[in-house]
């Protein structure tokens, strides 16, 4: 067996970034940018009003009548220049007129027809004005790659770009194999179970911007297992549930070597999830996951996620960590590294379930963490410092 972080190492490495392509803005949510974006004009792209209130002079203080020659709303500057003892109604957003030198506050005024009398309090200096291009001026960049997040949209419109370069979009083929498996909805067998862990891994790979799509079911034959895998065709990954291990019945290795599928390592020191398969099947990369549904969730985090990502672009990296407080002891761990379901607390907490059994999605779905205890992991005491993935 290997260590996880050799075989993050490994499934890691058979992954070649995807090629770009460029979309449209309106199209870009969750994509991964690839090439930075440009601003096309500064922000704001002139002296702006801050405030609801009057442009005037600098020698505009407490108690100045000022004649209001004009007004500036948004998208409808002053044409004219403003002098000592004048002011135009201006609005927040508002191209500030030339020659003002501050805003004052609509609070801080009071108007009579087209005079106003300034009330300043003693200590208001502020201006009230945002210089052109405070934000961000023409040629700055937004850096690539990342994934892009709704503001991050906003940033990219604001620079006047409409069109982004962003990776393709991964394609995921995900097979369930087995006789005892049938699709929810069907009526089972009282020998047979739902295929369940295909639904979580497909919203799994949507979620970390692929376009999954969950094949027929494979069954215990070499011949319809063949079958379903020639169906995953062009896809950047198949990802394949049960049949890795090496009973009678685990089928998957060796189909998939018949079938041209080169295998990097077998089995991970690892809980849940020993039984682990990932190579390369044409041109996609391969994983093979264990059939338990948590140890197949587990090890869709650990591996399949740093690979979408990878294959996105955004660099080859395992799952980010943190760290919380235990609050109860914990016996020393054994030859493999264990991922235990566990739930975070408000104030920087963590615990984990008694149950740590690998077929129960319940205990799996109450968790909103994994705790890691890497292999031979001394006996932990509460109060001390873990290391968790969020999930």
């Amino acid at each position: 067996m290997i260590t996880v972080e050799e075989a993050l190492a490994q499934v890691l490495a058979l992954v070649t970034p995807l090629e770009s392509e460029e979309i449209d803005l309106a199209q870009a949510a969750g994509r991964v940018l690839r090439a930075p974006v440009l601003a096309q004009r500064d922000q704001p792209p002139f002296t702006a009003s801050a405030m609801d209130g009057y442009a005037v002079a600098e020698c505009a203080g407490q108690g100045a009548r000022l004649q209001v020659i004009g007004q500036a709303a948004a998208g409808h500057a002053f044409a004219g220049v403003l002098a000592p003892g004048q002011a135009v109604r201006i609005f927040t957003g508002a191209p500030v007129p030339e020659g003002a030198t501050r805003v004052v506050m609509q609070e801080h005024v009071t108007a009579q027809g087209e005079e106003i009398t300034l009330d300043l309090p003693p200590d208001d200096k502020a201006r009230h004005i945002r210089a052109q291009g405070i934000d961000f001026a023409a040629g700055d960049q937004l850096s690539a790659p990342r994934r892009l997040r709704p503001v991050d949209l906003a940033l990219i419109a604001a620079m006047n770009c409409a069109q982004l370069r962003v990776s393709k979009r991964p394609d995921v083929a995900i097979i369930a194999t087995g006789d005892e498996l049938v699709m929810p909805g069907e009526e089972p067998r009282p020998d047979q179970i739902i295929a369940s862990n295909a639904f979580a891994l497909k919203a799994m790979a949507e979620a970390e911007g692929a376009r999954a799509r969950i094949l027929p079911i494979a069954r215990d034959t070499e011949a319809n297992l063949r079958a379903v895998l020639e169906l995953a065709a062009g896809a950047d990954m198949i990802v394949t549930i049960g049949g890795a291990s090496v009973g009678e019945h685990d089928l998957v290795g060796p189909v998939a070597e018949a079938m041209g599928a080169s295998r990097a390592f077998y089995k991970v020191a690892l809980r849940p999830g020993k039984p682990l398969m990932a190579g390369h099947m044409g041109g996609a990369v391969l994983l093979g996951l264990p059939g338990n549904p948590v140890s197949s969730i587990v090890c869709a985090h650990l591996f399949m996620r740093p690979a979408l990502r990878a294959l996105q672009g955004l660099g080859a990296y395992p799952l980010a960590t943190a760290s919380a407080r235990l609050m109860h002891d914990l016996p020393a761990n054994g030859p493999r590294a264990h991922y235990m379901r566990a739930t975070l607390g408000p104030d920087g907490t963590i615990s984990t379930f008694v149950d740590q059994d690998s077929s129960l999605i319940s205990v799996l779905c109450a968790a909103d963490a994994l705790l890691i205890r890497p292999v031979n992991d001394p006996e932990r005491r509460a109060g001390e410092q873990m290391r968790y993935i969020a999930l």
